[in-house]
């Protein structure tokens, strides 16, 4: 159902212009914004995706990825269709870039989604698959009725938002996983559409101005923004603007939507790319979409022990105390951390929500 959209002003020459991204769309009564889902409908906004989801599954923590946000517990993921961005390398295309919203799944509201989700015994609920940032009226309801169950909210997004809807669609998250698809401008504009400097705005209110634990990940593409020069001043950036624990992860690229001619990353380029961020003084670098058991581990920066022992998304050792603390030398972890019970594992599980609910 369309649901009123917020964020957007009436210009004098009969459109009205969307506020809530850099893109800054203009419509005509009818015309839908580069997102797809928000349109115009006479002389207002709405939200065609409201209470409308493309799926949801239970997925361990790990894979959104956060590493340090409540390790080994379960998520509950579920995304909408359409998307801010343009990416020409997009992994999950035929969700983010879906002009089908007649097929998503009904009867998806935010009770119902909390609910699934205490039900379920999972920590947090993630708003992923595509970029919440569209969605932001629906995700910041099911934000709040997650909050009135003790249910953590977690934000998987490319960071395009305006300064306004962002501070309020972050009041409503615990957690972000902010994908920073590279570190050029010619990158941004060529492959995504967009460009690089508001992104990197979100990334510096999240870590200075919220409580939104925070982490980032960065696909590396060889050829494209897998350099050691671009990988070195993303790494320093980060250290200088956002600090040493805000966690990087590297992932490993696989052809697919309008990029099938580039090869897949090696795990080279990811160990390399691992090491450039350990060395430019990062506490906290990981790989990802490969095996790369230590890569995915996290170790404490004062004594460099393995403190939580990954494979894949499995846990295999965690030495840590309930708050977050190295067992070895007591040092204390950046991260969200709890009493750590048997972990949720690598398993996938979809879900119809009515069943769970």
């Amino acid at each position: 159902m369309n649901h009123p959209g917020r964020w957007w002003h009436a210009l004098e020459d009969g459109r009205i212009q969307c506020d809530l991204c850099p893109r800054d769309c203009k419509l005509h009564d009818g015309q839908r914004g580069a997102c797809f889902v928000r349109q115009r409908e006479g002389d207002a906004m709405v939200l065609t995706t409201y209470n409308r989801s493309s799926g949801f599954c239970v997925d361990p923590i790990e894979k959104k990825p956060l590493n340090q946000f409540y390790p080994g517990t379960s998520v509950l993921s579920f995304g909408t269709a359409g998307c801010n961005l343009a990416c020409k390398f997009c992994q999950n295309w035929d969700i983010s870039k879906s002009r089908e919203v007649d097929t998503l799944m009904a009867e998806a509201s935010g009770d119902t989604i909390a609910q699934a989700a205490m039900q379920m015994g999972c920590k947090s609920v993630a708003f992923t698959y595509n970029d919440p940032v569209i969605f932001a009226e629906y995700a910041m309801d099911v934000a709040d009725a997650c909050h009135a169950r003790g249910i953590k909210t977690v934000a998987v997004t490319a960071g395009y938002i305006h300064a306004e809807p962002r501070r309020e669609f972050y009041s409503k998250m615990d957690a972000a996983n902010v994908d920073l698809k590279a570190f050029t401008e010619e990158f941004y504009f060529r492959q995504t559409g967009a460009h690089l400097a508001p992104v990197l705005e979100t990334l510096e209110y999240l870590v200075h101005e919220t409580e939104v634990w925070t982490e980032i990940t960065t696909l590396l593409i060889p050829g494209k923004n897998d350099s050691d020069a671009e990988l070195e001043a993303e790494c320093r950036w980060i250290r200088k603007h956002l600090g040493q624990d805000v966690p990087l992860h590297f992932t490993a690229f696989h052809p697919d939507y309008r990029m099938m001619d580039v090869a897949p990353t090696p795990t080279s380029t990811l160990t390399r790319a691992r090491e450039i961020g350990r060395l430019s003084g990062l506490n906290y670098v990981y790989t990802g979409n490969v095996h790369d058991a230590g890569g995915s581990s996290t170790y404490c920066p004062s004594c460099e022990n393995v403190v939580i022992d990954r494979d894949w998304y499995e846990i295999r050792n965690y030495a840590l105390t309930d708050a977050g603390a190295c067992n070895h030398c007591g040092t204390q972890l950046a991260g969200r951390y709890q009493k750590f019970g048997k972990p949720f594992g690598a398993r996938r599980i979809p879900v119809r929500l009515r069943q769970a609910a």
